[in-house]
């Protein structure tokens, strides 16, 4: 590992300062991604800037019904915040699909969006990669790709993004607040990553040396409900080959609220507007799902191994509508995050 420097800032101006003095520098928050990509010589930075003692983890309702969430929370607290689990289940069941226990106590909101590929080619430093050195290549288009991008890539990249929460974060509308050294701006989570096109290097629109400071939800809207489905080839510690997160509000047999997000398809959170569009008015029942699944996934473009995923997120868009539609129907609680499909 490279010999790096380390500081400890006590508040969020002076932490932002640290990190735009050097362009070479790093955030530490949990760890568990950072420090593993150290350890495998992926991220070799001069400076960690550790956020620890930043007052950053409160989870905090608005004055509207909408909730604040720390940049340093940890996933396990925000999973089993009972208000997360009442009011937005998508959350807390996307975090509990993801990692162990033990990274969860560990592992923060903020850490967890900008968390970083599991591709192979990228994880290995002997291997070329555009997203690690541009310009180097992309092996995994004509190797091993069974579990990468079917959405949104490029010939320069098919890394898929590994967060489940940041999934959910997109389904619900989040907004982040940044500070950075010209001040504070907002973004909207599904604005926050980049697909790759011809720059996979380039993940993220924060500004140099921008910090994330909080995520904010807005307040759940009446009638919807929420649930998070992951198909994984096993039931624990395994990233998706593809999940799905979804609000839907069903009044009179129509859909009238649709928000549907996949993780495990494509580079970034993908937000299936097209989908949306499509169920918006429509009859709340399989034909109209599975259509509108159809609809989105018509723009997947998968290569040799990885044709699966198409069939996998059809399926799982489907059965993760019908059973919020129907929980809808019955004023039942929404379905949990466990799928075996």
């Amino acid at each position: 590992m490279r010999t790096f420097a380390y500081l400890r800032p006590t508040d969020t101006d002076e932490a932002v300062a640290l990190l735009a003095s050097d362009p070479d520098s790093r955030y530490l928050a949990g760890g568990t991604n950072l420090v593993d990509l150290m350890k495998l010589g992926v991220e070799r930075p001069r400076l960690l800037v550790d956020l620890g003692r930043l007052p950053l983890r409160g989870i905090d309702r608005t004055e509207d019904g909408g909730l604040r969430i720390g940049a340093l929370a940890r996933n396990a607290d925000l999973a089993a915040d009972p208000y997360v689990r009442q009011a937005y289940p998508v959350l807390s069941q996307a975090i509990l699909a993801g990692a162990s226990g033990q990274l969860r106590n560990m592992a923060t909101t903020a850490g967890n969006l900008l968390q970083r590929t599991r591709c192979p080619y990228f994880q290995d430093t002997s291997k070329p990669c555009n997203k690690r050195e541009p310009g180097s290549g992309c092996p995994a288009r004509e190797g091993v790709h069974r579990d990468l991008a079917v959405l949104g890539a490029s010939e320069h990249c098919i890394a898929t993004h590994p967060s489940d929460l940041a999934v959910a974060l997109s389904a619900l509308d989040a907004t982040l607040e940044l500070l950075g050294p010209d001040g504070g701006r907002t973004l909207a989570a599904t604005d926050l990553h980049r697909l790759p096109g011809d720059r996979p290097d380039l993940e993220h629109r924060l500004l140099p040396g921008e910090l994330v400071t909080a995520v904010v939800l807005p307040p759940p809207l009446p009638g919807c409900r929420s649930a998070y489905r992951k198909v994984r080839d096993r039931s624990s510690f395994a990233f998706a080959l593809a999940s799905a997160a979804a609000v839907l509000a069903v009044r009179d047999g129509l859909v009238t609220q649709v928000a549907i997000a996949y993780g495990g398809l494509a580079p970034k959170p993908w937000r299936a507007r097209a989908a949306e569009e499509y169920l918006l008015g429509a009859p709340a029942h399989e034909r109209s799902f599975r259509a509108a699944a159809e609809a989105e996934l018509a723009a997947a473009r998968p290569l040799r191994d990885n044709g699966h995923k198409v069939a996998l997120a059809r399926n799982l868009t489907v059965r993760l509508l019908a059973d919020l539609a129907a929980a809808a129907r019955a004023g039942e609680d929404t379905p949990t995050g466990e799928d075996g499909a």
